[in-house]
Parts: C-alpha cells; structure tokens; sequence
C-alpha cells in the first residue's frame, strides 16, 4: 500500500504528555492552596444536618462527611495548609542544610568529619520517626511541624552540598578568586553556590513530595493542630473510620496526597534528567 507508506505518523511523546498533566496538577493544587474559596463550593466549616454521609453526587462531588461538610470543600481548604508544610520545610532543609554543608566541606578537617559524623547519625533515623520525635517534644502545631520535618529532610541536603563544595572549592576559578584576595563570603555565594544549585534543586523538587507524606504521615497520626479546618492527613485520619460506610472521606484526601507526590516527583525525575551530563538532550 503506497498510499499508507508514504504517511509519516508523529511518534506521541508519552513523556511529554505525563510533564504535562504533571505540571497541570501541581498548578490546579497550588491554586486551590492560594485561592480555595475561588474553587470550593462550601465553607470546610458549614455543616448540613440533612447532608450527613451523602454519597458523592451532583451537589457534592466528593460526597459529605459524617459532620454534613462536603468533603471536596475540605480537601480543596487543607490544600493550603499541607502544601505550606511542605513548601516552608523544603525552603528552611534546604537553606541551613546548604549553609551547614557548605561550611564542612569548605573549611574541612576536624570540622568536616564532626559535622558529618552527626548528619550520618541522623540519616540512619527514618525521616518519619525522627520527625515524629520532635514533634512530640515540640508539641503539635504549624510552626513545630514545619521545623520537625524540616530537620528530617536537612541530612540530605547538608550532604549533597558538602558534596559538592569539596568538588568545587580546589576549581581553578576558586583559587584565583582566593589568590586575589576574595572573602570566603564572596567565594561561596559568587563561584561555588552558582555552580552547585543544579543537584539541590532537583533534591528540593523530590524532596517536597517526602516532606508532603510526611507532614500528611504527623497529621494522620494526630499530631497537628489543625482541627476545624483540617490538612489532607488529619482529614484522612477522620475518615478512616467510617471506610466500611462512607469510603469517599478518607479516599479523597488521600488521592489528592497520591496526585500531589506523584507529579511532583515526575518532574524532578525530569529535572534530574534535565541536568545530569551523561545523558543527551
């Protein structure tokens, strides 16, 4: 057949086509995060008495909960709250982790191996229990949730940037720099942080996914103290309960974590891609 031979069919980029549904959920999330009376039909407060454990339907999409709220509206409203979870310890691991691990790999000596003595120590503890400890002796709230599972995460990227300080600090660019007399200031943040960012921020990508099921991990084990207006993990953690009854309230907020996770870590599998020298562009 001639006719169909001389067809060239366009190969579909499944790639490409995963990016994208990525990036469109991690954006609808982030929206719903900023602005989620723009999207929620309800407040995650009102409760209807003749709307307990309603079913998912026209009039709530992801049916009612055992109070009369819609459940959509309140996955929607604790958006906010655990993408700030993740967003703010993925901010503050990475700025004291990449100043902690700078610092040891620049100086070297005594102070490196001590330094890195006590970031291998903490990476041995499983980033949810050590969590889950400073939480604890915290106690639950926003704040002490933000700081728990950022010094979880702060091992990992106090190593890869101690990584690539000692990788970078003997470059020729850095000792000419210091043979003119440049500060160690000026040599961190002018040379060697412009030349380390790639790895920490495909680290920082992948890494919010972890802190997200973190925070979501502290919240569904009770420590948080959002009650009224609950997180997806806290909300999850309600819902349990009535899996046998009312499935949709624990298995919204749930997809809505799978969703978050998985997209994010599409991309930093792309970024990580994007970035790594041994494979063709």
């Amino acid at each position: 057949m001639p006719f169909f031979r001389s067809i060239k069919f366009k190969r579909f980029n499944l790639g490409f086509f995963f990016i994208t549904i990525s990036a469109l959920v991690i954006m609808f999330l982030n929206i719903c995060a900023l602005f989620p009376q723009w999207i929620a039909p309800y407040s995650p407060t009102q409760m209807l008495s003749n709307q307990v454990l309603q079913p998912p339907s026209g009039r709530h999409w992801f049916g009612s909960d055992y109070f009369g709220r819609d459940v959509f509206s309140v996955v929607v409203h604790g958006t906010r709250y655990s993408l700030l979870i993740g967003y703010a310890s993925v901010l503050l691991a990475g700025i004291v982790g990449c100043l902690i691990g700078g610092i040891a790999g620049y100086v070297g000596g005594i102070v490196d191996s001590i330094v890195m003595r006590i970031i291998e120590i903490l990476m041995t503890i499983p980033s949810i229990l050590l969590a889950l400890a400073l939480v604890a002796a915290l106690g639950p709230n926003l704040v002490n949730t933000i700081i728990a599972v950022s010094i979880a995460a702060l091992p990992g990227y106090a190593r890869v940037m101690r990584g690539q300080m000692v990788s970078l600090k003997n470059r020729g660019f850095v000792t000419a720099s210091r043979s003119i007399g440049s500060s160690h200031f000026f040599i961190f943040f002018k040379h060697i942080l412009p030349n380390a960012w790639s790895p920490i921020l495909v680290m920082a990508t992948v890494g919010l996914g972890t802190s997200i099921l973190t925070g979501a991990g502290l919240s569904f084990l009770g420590l948080s103290a959002l009650k009224e207006n609950p997180d997806w993990g806290t909300f999850l953690s309600q819902g349990r309960g009535y899996l046998t009854v009312a499935w949709w309230i624990a298995t919204f907020p749930g997809l809505a974590i799978t969703l978050f996770v998985l997209s994010i870590n599409v991309l930093g599998d792309r970024l990580r891609d994007y970035f790594d020298p041994k494979k063709s562009k």
